[in-house]
């Protein structure tokens, strides 16, 4: 029972100290992200009141700042926050697409510089596409083009789809250096040298990589896309969250896709793209044909091959059972079915037109209780001499060629590169969509050449914004509840989890009975105990004699009467007379007193 005890005790213990630590633990890191936010605004206005001061000998009321436009640090192509609150530096498009009717052709999709809806760092204003079902494009200039040689790319922008999305995409275009380029006239054939960024219709959710490399034989370029990441992306398109997106590319050929600085696709551009960016060496002769003689049967029937003499291709494959008997009660004179005769003809039946009236037929209610009705038939079973059409036996084809395939040949149009990250230049970044949703957020746009320059500036941004939403979630509760919504087979584990010690305490704490109320019983019920003690009270026996003993002892040395100690046992129970006796067995001392 001490046992049950100790692993009861233990159980509670481990499940308050399980939910204090998920609690404490969300509360720390809710309390570390409202203090990240929190130093960050006491800098800014530090900051403020430095430069307030420096510049007037009376300082004027301090205003509230909440947020602080990252700035780049660094070896950098291009930065973009928007903070300035303005489209400056940004051209849109008033180009029109081809092919396509008048009324839908123009690229007139309304942007806006402004901050996000629910926004927790007011002051953080980003470019919102804000039409629904229309065109747009916008376009800027980078500091200076890009050239691909001995050093990486590094891409990064953040997305966040504040309304959801239907269908569309939120991908930028990174605008090749060509001397016509006219961001005015921006369009869907721009081109462009890489497209990279978030898309989605339906439940297709797609994290496009893919860039235009162009064939050194005959100088046209091809898209090739990225192969597809293994993570499930659905998440970042339905939480409402700012993401940020990052594509790097190194000179070795190499490429890492990342979605919140975590890499969800990876790869090499020689291997991992479609198509391959070197076609093969060789190639199907598209003028070879096939010989009309060419035989490409692997097995033939054999032509030596002659009916057995005994084939009856006449035998039935079924047969009646000579050995079956007719059940016994079967009614041949009963038919199976009979006409209802509850059955009444319909009022508007016209037997001119509708031909004798019949009564519909029934299940016969004698029957029901008859193995059978009507004429007995015997039941059919398989012909063992069925054999079924003769045919000849099939062979290994003596003349077979296998499976004829076209003659390889040189492919006249085979090269082989094998640096296709040297791709053109670009000198200009771009956002042309289409979209069914609306209220698309971007910020914070970054093209650098050095991995720790851009990381600097996602920190900066990204990193204080990602904060301050972590700051204004829900508690764990509420996160709980929120994801059994969503998803309600989580309600059984939440069951099973509070189910589980509950049941295991029940099994340890009140199952089973202890000693104590057993003698208790045979105190209450007066009953003689039988000689027959368990191991445990064996044990404990020896425990409680000393003290007896000991006191007995004193008892005879001051006051010499045995007799008053011998009259308060017999006063015990009956469980303690038989201890008390063999004590006195024991004791030389005792004996004698018990003998005077």
């Amino acid at each position: 029972m001490e046992l049950k005890m100790r692993l009861c005790v233990a159980l509670v213990s481990l499940s308050v100290c399980v939910l204090l630590a998920g609690h404490v633990s969300a509360q720390e890191e809710a309390d570390d992200m409202e203090m990240d936010v929190e130093d960050a605004i006491d800098d800014m206005h530090e900051e403020e009141l430095e430069e307030e001061e420096t510049a007037a000998p009376t300082t004027p009321p301090v205003p509230t700042v909440t947020y602080k436009a990252p700035e780049p640090m660094g070896e950098h192509y291009f930065a973009e926050s928007f903070d300035k609150g303005t489209l400056q530096g940004w051209v849109l498009s008033q180009a029109k697409k081809d092919s396509i009717d008048e009324e839908i052709a123009k690229y007139d999709g309304i942007w806006a510089v402004e901050e996000m809806q629910n926004t927790k760092l007011p002051g953080d204003k980003g470019l919102v596409l804000k039409s629904k079902a229309k065109h747009h494009a916008i376009s800027g200039l980078l500091l200076r083009p890009f050239t691909f040689d001995t050093k990486p790319l590094i891409l990064q922008y953040e997305v966040n789809f504040q309304t959801g999305i239907d269908c569309g995409g939120a991908y930028v275009k990174l605008l090749s250096q060509t001397p016509d380029l006219d961001l005015a006239e921006f369009v869907d054939k721009t081109p462009y040298t890489i497209m990279f960024g978030p898309d989605k219709c339906g439940e297709d959710y797609k994290l496009h990589f893919i860039f235009r490399h162009k064939n050194p034989k005959t100088g046209e370029f091809e898209e090739k896309h990225a192969k597809k990441p293994d993570t499930d992306l659905r998440s970042y398109y339905t939480d409402k969250k700012t993401h940020l997106y990052t594509l790097v590319l190194n000179p070795d050929n190499s490429f890492e896709i990342l979605i919140d600085q975590t890499v969800v696709n990876s790869g090499s551009l020689l291997s991992d793209v479609t198509p391959a960016v070197n076609p093969p060496a060789e190639i199907e002769d598209p003028d070879d044909q096939k010989p009309e003689d060419w035989d490409e049967r692997p097995k033939i029937q054999d032509p030596d091959a002659t009916k057995p003499e005994d084939w009856d291709e006449e035998a039935p494959a079924k047969i009646p059972d000579d050995d079956a008997v007719k059940p016994d009660g079967w009614l041949d004179e009963e038919p199976e079915y009979i006409s209802d005769p509850e059955a009444l003809k319909p009022e508007d039946w016209d037997e001119d037109m509708d031909g004798e009236w019949e009564a519909p037929q029934i299940p016969n209610p004698v029957c029901e209780t008859a193995p059978g009705c009507g004429p007995w038939e015997r039941p059919m079973i398989d012909n063992p001499n069925y054999k079924g059409k003769w045919k000849s036996p099939m062979i290994d084809n003596p003349n077979y060629q296998g499976v004829w395939k076209p003659r390889k040949i040189p492919n006249p149009d085979f090269f082989e590169d094998l640096h296709p990250f040297r791709m053109s230049s670009f000198s200009a970044v771009g956002l042309e969509l289409w979209s069914m949703s609306s209220d698309i957020f971007f910020d914070n746009f970054f093209i650098s050449s050095d991995r720790s320059v851009a990381e600097r500036w996602a920190s900066d941004g990204w990193g204080l914004k990602k904060a301050a939403e972590g700051a204004a979630e829900p508690g764990l509760m509420t996160q709980m509840i929120t994801a059994a919504e969503e998803r309600p087979w989580l309600w059984i584990v939440y069951v099973l989890t509070v189910a589980l010690p509950v049941v295991l305490i029940i099994v340890f704490c009140c199952t089973g009975k202890s000693s104590a109320s057993t003698a208790a019983e045979y105190k209450k019920s007066d009953e003689p105990q039988p000689d027959v003690k368990d191991e445990a009270e064996e044990d404990e026996e020896p425990k409680e004699e000393e003290p007896e003993v000991r006191k007995s002892e004193e008892e005879e040395d001051s006051t010499g009467e045995a007799e008053d100690a011998e009259s308060e046992h017999k006063d015990d129970s009956t469980s303690h007379e038989k201890s008390e006796d063999d004590v006195l067995r024991r004791s030389p001392r005792n004996r004698k007193a018990r003998k005077d």
